[in-house]
């Protein structure tokens, strides 16, 4: 056990409802001060298979109990997660570097709910009739089988329960792979499956990084389903290797999100919600990082938004009134730099920000560029630190062409008089885009992007679509006569 804030953190592998532990291992540290945490184990490609087989064992039984017999026992992994909310919520944000105030005020509530949630959708699956002329169709949502769960390091507690909730509800059998960057919490979530009684097998776990762990895991022609979200090199090596055994693939990939501001827009509101933006260090796919602002109000917005990033708060993300937290790596910190530096050398200007912050060493400065080209680095690929670029333009159309002119497709935020608002974002070729507002999520939704932006979409009835084989079971009104005219 690991002694992480006072809290017990369970070392070994999750594996058929027991914990193991591993041959190798690797240092976990806290990206607020750099200190050493512990060490987790490095999965082999024999632990891995060996995950794969007891989630496989355990398929049958599991799929067999239905939704309302895995109902009660979802319910009471809910209930473990709350129970461990202070310990959650702790260690991931020492583990990650995420806000403790957004763990406890946002998260721990979404994780409880994305597992209750999906448990009680989960009883209306096979509800839908399809009635014909000729005959009745019955649509059934049956489980696929084994699922392999791959998330990343910038909400490892919240991604990984938002796809364990469909997974397990529509009774698949699961295996996850944390981020090697920050597995702490997955650690604790397997701790509160065991504490409520899955039967074993029905969810393991397997620390690693992607070399030999990950792909591993891929490669089991044992796998039903694959559900990644992270880098889009990450998850054209993940769908290369399952386009092998055909198994579909889930992929919540990267963004570069525009955030438009049109002339009519409430500049002191989209000022203030930009700057949220900079919350976990950017460190956010769905984040607007490419302001695009129309060359009327684009003075006055800038001076409002320079206001509201002036007050941010950065540093320590336990402390309580910590806006911006730290990068999660000294890698993802090098990276961010060298973004930074080959855009001021290419002639961007530096609104504000632009290096390193006091707070640490792997805290930089909330930072905004300008003065940069369309076909610009800095304007076409993601950073995924606290770097925002902006742009002017003169009309809604050339505001459109910007903002389709990406190979991401996540998402989007427009200001401007509502239905004004609307009309644009109804042409910006994306996943999804907020009107006067960030963040507004909800279960029942759809949640994923295109292009780039990845494959698939997750959420309410799409979810559910995705973790299970819908078969269609069709019942004659009349006698069946068979004839070789029929098709």
């Amino acid at each position: 056990m690991l002694d992480v804030k006072g809290h017990a953190v369970p070392q070994g592998h999750y594996i058929n409802g027991s914990w193991i532990d591993g041959d190798g291992s690797y240092a976990v540290f806290s990206p607020i001060n750099g200190e050493i945490l512990g060490e987790m184990p490095a999965g082999t490609e024999a632990e891995v298979q060996a995950a794969v087989a007891s989630a496989h064992s355990a398929f049958p039984a599991w799929a067999a109990l239905g939704a309302e017999g895995r109902l009660p026992i979802l319910k009471r992994f809910a209930e473990e997660i709350g129970k461990r909310a202070e310990a959650l919520c702790e260690v991931e944000s020492a583990d990650a570097g995420i806000l403790l105030s957004r763990l406890q005020h946002g998260i721990i509530p979404r994780s409880m709910l994305n597992i209750t949630w999906f448990a009680e959708a989960a009883l209306t699956l096979q509800d839908r009739i399809i009635e014909t002329a000729q005959a009745n169709h019955y649509v059934r949502h049956d489980p696929a089988g084994v699922c392999a769960i791959i998330t990343p390091w910038n909400a490892p507690l919240m991604l990984t329960t938002w796809k364990l909730g469909p997974a397990l509800a529509s009774g698949n059998t699961c295996v996850i792979k944390p981020p090697e960057w920050a597995p702490l919490s997955s650690a604790l979530l397997m701790e509160a499956a065991d504490a409520a009684e899955l039967p074993p097998g029905v969810l393991n776990m397997v620390h690693g990084e992607g070399r030999p762990t990950g792909a591993a895991l891929i490669s089991d022609p044992r796998l039903a389903r694959i559900s990644f979200t992270g880098s889009v090199p990450t998850a054209r090596e993940i769908a290369a290797e399952a386009a092998r055994n055909l198994v579909p693939c889930s992929l919540e990939l990267g963004g570069k999100s525009p955030f438009i501001v049109l002339e009519d827009a409430d500049l002191e509101l989209a000022a203030r919600t930009g700057a949220l933006m900079y919350r976990n260090a950017t460190q956010v796919c769905l984040a607007g990082t490419r302001f695009l602002i129309h060359e009327k109000v684009r003075a006055e917005f800038t001076e409002k938004m320079a206001k509201h990033v002036a007050s941010l708060k950065v540093g320590d993300p336990q402390l309580p009134d910590t806006e911006v937290g730290p990068l999660i790596h000294p890698r993802q910190l090098k990276k961010v730099e060298a973004f930074v530096q080959r855009a001021i050398l290419a002639g961007a200007d530096v609104l504000w920000g632009g290096a390193g912050h006091q707070a640490g060493d792997l805290y930089f400065q909330p930072t905004m560029l300008s003065n940069v080209s369309q076909d610009a680095e800095i304007v076409q690929e993601e950073v995924f630190g606290p770097v925002l670029v902006m742009q002017s333009f003169a009309s809604d159309a050339q505001a459109i062409a910007l903002a389709n002119d990406s190979v991401y497709g996540l998402g989007g935020v427009c200001f401007g008089e509502e239905h004004h608002a609307q009309a644009v974002s109804n042409q910006v070729k994306t996943g999804f885009i907020w009107i006067n507002s960030f963040g507004i999520r909800d279960l029942a939704a759809p949640f994923g992007g295109c292009k780039q932006s990845g494959i698939g979409r997750e959420g309410g009835e799409w979810s559910f679509e995705f973790f299970c084989d819908v078969k269609d079971v069709i019942v004659p009104k009349k006698p069946f006569v068979p004839s070789f005219a029929q098709r």
